[in-house]
């Protein structure tokens, strides 16, 4: 198959692993107290809990647009990147932040749902149980003693779900025939984690705190998976024998992860998913969608999984003017947009470890996968072999090397590519691999 696409597409070229030889990980989260250095400056991470003021919002955009360089990106898992910081301006844009008194998680990464709290078809509150697992969490020493990417997801069972997100350790509320109980999984997203059962919600944050204990004694450098490769199991489920239920059975929620829409609230009012194109946006265009969401009379934003915005409290008709007014600033606000099937890094010149300008390219292969929609094929274009954008496999992957754009079907940044092509000869061969997708049903 590979060698048929190969014909079809282009002459492989002479094309070493995507590592380059050797292992790639990605960086150490940059949080505000730990910038990190990337092609365009500084970068720093905010992980938002709760919802955001809309005018500490707009002073956000403000400061980033004064210390750095006026681009804020909202990430997959739901975090508030700001670009273009250096050494003197990344401390004054701390002050900044701090002095909006924006809620913000430190420490190791607890994810909960978007509308945890406020949604009506929530079993538990997902944010409290959050704040319960900081609190607790900020009283050991695993921070320290864990990698900086280990995270925990709590998923409270509402409409919008956390399947999609990648945890080390997961707790996601379910209904029993009784009451509700959080099932436990580890080591992946809500199709891959391997499930240890189910424990009492009373339980959850004492679960989540033995079964982090576990990665740590692994080392440093362990995730959850590196713990089941090793041994599978059994070390989890020795933590938290005395906890789980000996009725495990749990009812499955009918929840979706589609963030883009509106979205009815415990109040009666709504939300209005928007995305983000590409995952970024220049500071002009959120100020002005902050200043729309103030006009339409709602309460403020939250940031969300899927590289999204949810704007809260809205009336109905509030919400439809709102996605009207903000469609024609850029950004997403139908769930079938084409630009939703490309996933981009920020690629060169921004990101020091880019051999393409992924983020550049990308309104272009966007317009050519919108020309195929019963391809239905998602598209990720990395800037390297680190794939930090998306570490899922996609229909077609696109990784920039030192050849050029090495091309990987039905994988990751980090899979064999069957061919490599120029920059310049990428848009075609994007087409050539949608029409031979499409003649194959979808797979090729």
């Amino acid at each position: 198959m590979a060698s048929t696409l190969a014909k079809n597409l282009a002459t492989p070229t002479p094309n070493p692993s995507p590592q380059g030889g050797g292992e790639l990980r990605r960086g150490a989260c940059p949080g505000l107290s730990a910038p990190m250095p990337t092609g365009d400056g500084l970068l720093v991470r905010l992980l938002p809990v709760g919802t955001i003021p809309l005018d500490a919002f707009g002073r956000l955009c403000a400061a980033a647009r004064q210390h750095g360089n006026g681009i804020v990106e909202i990430t997959a898992r739901g975090s508030i990147q700001i670009r273009g910081l250096n050494a003197a301006s990344a401390p004054r844009f701390a002050d900044a932040i701090a002095a909006l008194n924006i809620a913000a998680a430190n420490g190791i990464p607890v994810h909960s749902n978007a509308l945890a709290g406020l949604d009506p078809e929530e079993i538990l509150n997902a944010g409290a149980l959050a704040a319960d697992l900081r609190r607790a969490l900020a009283e050991t020493s695993l921070a320290s003693r864990l990698a900086p990417k280990v995270s925990v997801a709590i998923d409270g069972g509402g409409a919008l779900n956390l399947d999609g997100l990648a945890a080390d350790v997961r707790l996601c509320a379910k209904a029993t025939n009784s009451d509700a109980a959080l099932g436990v999984s580890v080591g992946g997203d809500g199709a891959s984690a391997r499930e240890l059962g189910a424990v009492a919600p009373s339980n959850g944050v004492e679960t989540a705190v033995r079964l982090l204990e576990v990665i740590a004694r692994g080392g440093r450098n362990a995730r959850a998976r590196d713990v089941i490769a090793a041994n599978g199991t059994v070390a989890f489920r020795t933590a938290i024998a005395d906890f789980l239920l000996a009725d495990g059975s749990l009812r499955k929620s009918h929840t979706s992860a589609e963030p883009i829409g509106t979205h009815r609230l415990r109040d009666g009012t709504v939300a209005c998913g928007i995305g983000l194109a590409f995952g970024h946006a220049d500071t002009a265009a959120l100020e002005r969608l902050a200043q729309a969401a103030c006009s339409q009379g709602a309460g403020g934003m939250r940031a969300a999984p899927g590289r999204s915005l949810m704007v809260i409290d809205l009336a109905q008709e509030a919400a439809s003017a709102l996605a009207a007014g903000t469609e024609n600033l850029g950004f997403i606000v139908r769930a079938d947009d084409p630009r939703r099937h490309v996933i981009a890094c920020a690629g060169a010149p921004i990101c020091s470890s880019a051999h393409i300008a992924a983020r550049a390219i990308a309104p272009r292969i966007a317009e050519i996968a919108a020309l195929h929609p019963d391809a239905a094929f998602d598209i990720h274009v990395s800037g390297c072999a680190k794939g930090c954008a998306h570490a899922k496999a996609t229909a077609l992957t696109v990784v920039g090397s030192p050849h050029g754009c090495a091309l990987v079907a039905d994988g990751s940044a980090r899979d064999i590519p069957f061919a490599t092509v120029a920059p310049e000869d990428l848009p075609a061969a994007i087409e050539r691999y949608a029409r031979a997708r499409k003649r194959e049903g979808g797979h090729v």
